[in-house]
């Protein structure tokens, strides 16, 4: 299976999960703008990831772009709180629900950052609008007064997810390294580079950070203890499929009875399961 199933799943999460019983949490199918605090915006859609604005008398730093088709529609709204150029376009991973409006952007002038790994991997597929500034563990940028710090810290959900933190906000902006948690969202990528035993990992050197706020990859904002809930699900889902393959079970079992103690979409795994079992041999 390539990657680009793999956007597709990422999408395809989204969307199915927003007719589920917690949609209510879920975006709305209309892209729609609010406010989060003081300069700070985030624009949601059932149809792919969020997109985070912070605003200043510098310009516009967006973090990660949609999806292509919604080009149009996310400036739309941006132009409703701002007319300053962007200058800045952080992409948390290389997912095209997250990247597709790179190629607009830079068209506008924008500067598109990501990690090093996230940008081979846009780069071995059709995608346009490529990252121009790279880093493999941190990189700081300042923006408005505003110090942002942006980190690799391991495999995840791919293995070129950024967090985005803003230290004196006490806020992170963390892509779908932390999709989501109500209903809990995760995609295992392992097509691209992603890893659900590491995972775990990746997340308590997030929690490491000084933060109390979450922007999640594409879930309206919410807290720290959202996302310790969230590792603390990973951790559990780690030692069922332990467990489950020491005990001889099929593939399609554990893909199945993750599903049954979890929820649909907390477990979702490219190309399978087996890639897990895979980690553990």
């Amino acid at each position: 299976m390539k990657i680009r199933n793999g956007l597709a799943a990422t999408a395809l999460v989204v969307t199915l999960g927003a007719g589920g019983p917690a949609a209510a949490q879920f975006p709305p199918p209309e892209m729609a703008i609010h406010e989060v605090r003081d300069g700070i915006y985030q624009i949601l859609s059932a149809a792919s990831g969020g997109i985070t604005v912070l605003t200043s008398d510098d310009g516009v730093l967006l973090v990660d772009s949609k999806l292509p088709n919604e080009f149009d529609g996310f400036m739309e709204l941006l132009r409703t709180v701002t007319n300053q150029p962007i200058r800045y376009v952080i992409n948390t991973h290389m997912h095209g629900d997250h990247t597709g409006g790179n190629i607009g952007l830079e068209g506008l002038g924008a500067n598109i950052v990501a990690t090093e790994n996230a940008r081979r991997r846009m780069a071995a597929t059709p995608s346009m609008g490529l990252p121009m500034l790279t880093f493999d563990n941190r990189l700081r940028l300042y923006f408005g007064g505003r110090p942002l710090d942006l980190y690799w810290l391991g495999r995840g959900h791919t293995d070129g997810d950024l967090v985005v933190h803003m230290p004196e906000d006490d806020l992170i902006m963390a892509g779908d390294l932390f999709a989501g948690f109500d209903t809990s969202l995760r995609l295992t990528d392992y097509n691209g580079g992603g890893s659900l035993m590491e995972w775990s990992a990746t997340l308590e050197k997030v929690l490491e950070l000084d933060f109390d706020t979450v922007i999640p990859g594409h879930q309206a904002v919410t807290d720290r203890a959202a996302l310790q809930g969230y590792l603390d699900e990973i951790v559990q889902i780690q030692d069922m499929i332990r467990e489950m393959h020491a005990a001889g079970r099929a593939p399609d079992d554990i893909q199945a009875a993750l599903a049954m103690a979890f929820g649909q979409f907390a477990v979702f795994i490219l190309p399978g399961v087996q890639s897990v079992i895979d980690e553990l041999e």
